[in-house]
């Protein structure tokens, strides 16, 4: 690799092209292209340099120019920050990434996530298929997918919708930013992909619009603003089923974050609506695996929406979620402890990485 650092072995674009490879074939999430530092993957939740040679500010833009869209360059121009999404033909076949362009210290450098090519099943995932198929057949409401970014929210979207569409005679309607798993084409089923951006606006935009377009099953990428959040309701509350994510790093959380988007004016008719709409929070925690060199292990806090965390919701006495959910076991509701401890029990993550997630080591 060390011989690839330099640009004039081969054309930026084709450089950063085989880095892209490379961090697909060794099974990294993210690609790092920074100004001043070599190119690193994240590999199991680890940095690793890719080579020893850092880029310089020149060197970064002579590799990212090649691979930014035309449609991305202006807003990249004009907002310091674009997203969108890539195809790389390899020996295998060609290979998705989600790349994110944005300037730091007046310097473009970027990060690709690396799309697996193939949708992932559940047990690779390790999400429980008992879970996914009681998520996905719910006959309408709000599913929301909480955890911090790289906690692997988008996958498990991706594998639910699959579900649906694999199953047959859903009409299904994505909004994304951008398109990452593109579902392939299954008889009897139909699903539209949009792109914010290129094919719609705004979210909200696109939640507006698929109501229009006849959907069972929509599911918005992601809410970070109070339109996305309010049409994401409207949707539930006329008799869709709406899959979406939230950066949270729990259930509760999720619910505080969601009647915080709108004013507080808003907030209690919002927590009044999320009561009645809402039907499970799903939060994910990416842990380092107990054998070092595997991929990291999903743990998961489950919450259904039942009547006394609706209740809860309702009149905004979010701290006492954890305990309905503690007593919601039998409903099949997961504490994020209760995972962790299962997964430490199986050896599947070190007592420091336990006690690292843990809320209180004495729980262990």
């Amino acid at each position: 690799m060390e011989n690839e650092t330099h640009e004039d072995a081969q054309s930026g674009g084709e450089l950063l092209r085989n880095w892209l490879v490379q961090a697909a074939e060794a099974g990294a999430s993210d690609l790092h292209i920074v100004a001043g530092h070599p190119p690193v993957l994240r590999l199991h939740g680890d940095l690793q340099e890719l080579t020893s040679h850092p880029l310089d500010g020149d060197q970064v833009h002579s590799l990212l120019s090649p691979l930014c869209p035309v449609h991305a360059q202006e807003r990249f121009r004009i907002d310091k920050n674009v997203d969108f999404a890539l195809e790389i033909p390899t020996s295998l076949g060609k290979q998705r990434y989600r790349a994110n362009y944005f300037v730091s210290g007046q310097l473009s450098g970027a990060c690709f996530r690396v799309i697996p090519s193939m949708i992932p099943d559940f047990s690779w995932a390790g999400f429980p298929a008992d879970l996914a198929r009681k998520l996905a057949h719910f006959r309408n409401g709000l599913v929301l997918i909480s955890g911090v970014a790289g906690s692997g929210k988008t996958t498990t979207l991706g594998m639910i919708i699959q579900l649906l569409n694999q199953e047959g005679g859903y009409r299904i309607i994505t909004v994304e930013e951008p398109v990452e798993y593109v579902f392939p084409k299954t008889p009897g089923s139909l699903v539209t992909q949009r792109e914010v951006g290129l094919d719609v606006h705004t979210f909200a935009d696109g939640l507006k619009y698929a109501l229009r377009q006849d959907p069972d099953v929509i599911l918005a990428g992601e809410i970070r603003d109070h339109e996305t959040a309010q049409m994401a309701l409207s949707a539930a509350e006329t008799g869709h089923l709406v899959f979406s994510t939230l950066h949270t790093r729990d259930a509760k959380g999720a619910i505080s974050r969601y009647a915080d988007l709108f004013p507080q004016e808003a907030q209690r008719e919002i927590r009044s609506q999320l009561s009645l709409s809402l039907r499970a929070v799903i939060s994910q925690h990416l842990l380092p695996s107990a054998h070092k060199g595997d991929k990291r292990v999903l743990a998961l806090e489950v919450m259904f929406n039942n009547s006394p965390i609706a209740s809860a919701i309702r009149f905004g006495k979010i701290e006492s979620i954890d305990n309905n959910i503690l007593t919601g076991r039998a409903e099949g509701m997961i504490t994020l402890d209760d995972s962790i401890r299962r997964l430490l029990k199986e050896n599947r993550i070190s007592r420091e990485t336990a006690e690292r997630y843990i809320s209180s080591p004495e729980r262990l």
